[in-house]
């Protein structure tokens, strides 16, 4: 290939796989045999057209670096300097651009262009990351063969334990893209040390966490609503008893990015429930410097330490999503994030009513939170399954009835002692239609002494 760009002269960017680049053919070797087209440079085949001298451009470093967005496009050169272009066809311009007037006989007048492929997802971030200015400021790490970036990665400390993805500047800029704020900009001090996270640090561990560029938006929601401090992100990163952060997700943001609400919804097998809050624990510890044992002094830890995320079901318009009973408006996207320490499925195969429910889940809450502390409940997020909400809902119950429920049938006898305070019992709905189960996720503290609920609007 070729990537010189001629001084003077037509400059002719085309593909085969383009109706319009095919049907302006005959115009390309006209204006070639005339001794006007100075360079043809084709995307995709450098045999097309047929019969002419074509430069390979399949690397698509020229049309890069010509801004080409539309093929074909037809450009002038004088000394070097760009003097005009014309995008698509049009007999009238061609012939103004070549001085020439009986191009194309036989053809229509004018046809649009194809897009180029130098704008399609993913080309666009690696040509600017190999042949222009990424503006980012995170330095190149440059390995040396046999080394392998996955295992280098891991033996310098960037890893959770598992594989992280390469944070290539082409990944880090598609990541960028789905943002609107600029990548130097400052979203706060990352606990525990109280080093300030720009976007482009948060981008590069969402790309290392295994985030789509799609996702981003919500991962910057979950970053702010965690540094808020309420939800008091120190103490979680901090304390023995081994908190982790699970992001609850609402609104037509869960659909664009495929989160899963249904079966297996606390598990595995989807990536955007997997990397999300994944992105956060990440930031935590490479950012921050939250490392177990080192400023994260967890006792045991848990699984969900790795990030817990899920969507709510939102399919049922007769149950009232946590968003929007937190402020958030019908139809926003929002982000929830609650600080854990563990889960635990509740089963009850006998309940047939929505007051039978109350109280096997009422027994399961308080043999969970009856624990020696010194706060007692500590925060509860309960995620109701769709056969525990098919049956409140054919008794006539809402959101609003269970947690006033639930919060009567924890409060001791007279209702003297309640189990929650107000705010520490959340109530959500997720998981598939099969099976009586639902699931207890214990909260780290309440109250001022703890971490508290926060939920941040998501803006795409």
């Amino acid at each position: 290939m070729s990537s010189e760009i001629p001084q003077d002269g037509l400059v002719l960017v085309v593909r085969e796989n383009c109706p319009t680049c095919r049907l302006i053919a005959p115009v390309a070797a006209d204006l070639e045999a005339r001794g006007a087209m100075a360079a043809i440079y084709a995307q995709d085949n450098p045999d097309f057209p047929g019969g002419l001298r074509v430069r390979d451009d399949r690397h698509l470093e020229v049309s890069f670096r010509l801004a080409i967005t539309i093929v074909p496009t037809l450009i002038h050169f004088q000394g070097g300097v760009e003097t005009a272009r014309v995008i698509g066809w049009s007999r009238q311009e061609w012939s103004n651009l070549a001085a020439l007037d009986d191009l194309g006989p036989g053809l229509p007048d004018e046809r649009p262009g194809c897009g180029s492929l130098s704008e399609e997802p993913g080309w666009a971030e690696e040509l600017q990351a190999r042949h222009g200015e990424t503006g980012l400021d995170a330095a190149t790490v440059t390995l040396q063969f046999p080394e392998d970036p996955f295992e280098i990665m891991d033996v310098r400390g960037w890893s959770d334990g598992l594989p992280v993805v390469p944070p290539t500047p082409a990944r880090v800029l598609a990541m960028l893209r789905e943002c609107t704020l600029a990548h130097d900009h400052v979203l706060g001090s990352i606990p525990p040390a109280g080093v300030e996270l720009t976007v482009e640090k948060a981008a590069i561990n969402a790309v290392m966490a295994g985030c789509r560029p799609a996702y981003f938006p919500v991962v910057l929601a979950a970053l702010d609503a965690a540094l808020d401090p309420d939800f008091a992100w120190q103490g979680l990163l901090s304390t023995t008893m081994g908190a982790g952060v699970a992001v609850i997700v609402n609104g037509p943001v869960v659909r664009r990015i495929g989160l899963n609400s249904g079966f297996n919804v606390l598990g595995h097998g989807n990536r955007a429930n997997a990397t999300i809050a994944r992105a956060l624990v990440l930031i935590a510890m490479n950012v921050g410097g939250a490392r177990p044992g080192g400023t994260d002094r967890s006792t045991q830890g848990h699984p969900g330490k790795h990030g817990l995320c899920f969507a709510e079901d939102e399919s049922d318009p007769a149950w009232q999503t946590l968003a929007v009973s937190r402020g958030i408006e019908e139809g926003r996207s929002a982000v929830t994030v609650f600080g854990f320490c563990g889960t635990s499925i509740m089963n009850d195969e006998t309940a047939r009513t929505a007051e039978d429910l109350v109280v096997s889940l009422a027994r399961s809450l308080e043999a969970m939170c009856q624990i020696r502390s010194s706060r007692r409940g500590g925060g509860i997020l309960l995620v109701i399954a769709g056969e525990f909400w098919r049956i409140f809902r054919e008794s006539g119950w809402n959101r609003a009835r269970i947690e006033t429920a639930l919060h009567d049938a924890t409060a001791g006898p007279g209702g003297k002692t309640p189990m929650f305070g107000p705010g520490d019992l959340l109530v959500t709905h997720a998981g598939s239609h099969a099976g009586l189960f639902s699931t207890i996720i214990q909260g780290w503290g309440s109250g001022p002494a703890g971490s508290q609920p926060v939920t941040r609007e998501v803006e795409t």
